[in-house]
C-alpha cells in the first residue's frame, strides 16, 4: 500500500460516518502547490460551494498557494461562500489527511468565518 492508497482508505472511513448521517460537508484537498475545499451536499451529489488557490484572484493576494496564509484565505473564503449558499452547519471532511497545518488553518478559518462543525 503506498500513501496514497492509505489516505484514501482513512478518508473512506470517515466519508462512510458522514454518509449515513446525511451531512453537508466541507471536504478539503491539498497538494504541494495549492489547497482546494469544497461543501458538498448531503446525499454527495452536488458542490454546494468552492474556493481553492488556483482562482485568479486568490492568486493575486496569495502567489504561493501552498502555504498556511494561503490555507486561513482559502477558509474564510469558502465559509463566505457556504454562508451565501445557505449552509450553516457542516461536517468536516480532512480526506484522510492529517488534521495538522495547512488543513488545520483551513478548517480554523472556516470555523471564525461562521460555519459551525
Amino acid at each position: 500500500m503506498n500513501k496514497k492508497e492509505a489516505r484514501l482508505r482513512r478518508a473512506r472511513k470517515t466519508r462512510a460516518v458522514i454518509a449515513e448521517k446525511k451531512a453537508v460537508r466541507l471536504t478539503v484537498f491539498r497538494t504541494n502547490q495549492h489547497i482546494y475545499a469544497q461543501v458538498i451536499s448531503g446525499v454527495g451529489s452536488k458542490v454546494l460551494a468552492a474556493a481553492s488557490t488556483v482562482e485568479a484572484d486568490v492568486r493575486k493576494s496569495q502567489p504561493n498557494g501552498g502555504n498556511v496564509e494561503a490555507a486561513v484565505v482559502i477558509g474564510k473564503l469558502i465559509a463566505e461562500r457556504a454562508k451565501a449558499a445557505g449552509v450553516e452547519t457542516v461536517a468536516f471532511d480532512r480526506a484522510g489527511f492529517k488534521y495538522h497545518g495547512r488543513v488545520k488553518a483551513l478548517a480554523d478559518a472556516a470555523r471564525e468565518g461562521g460555519l459551525k462543525f
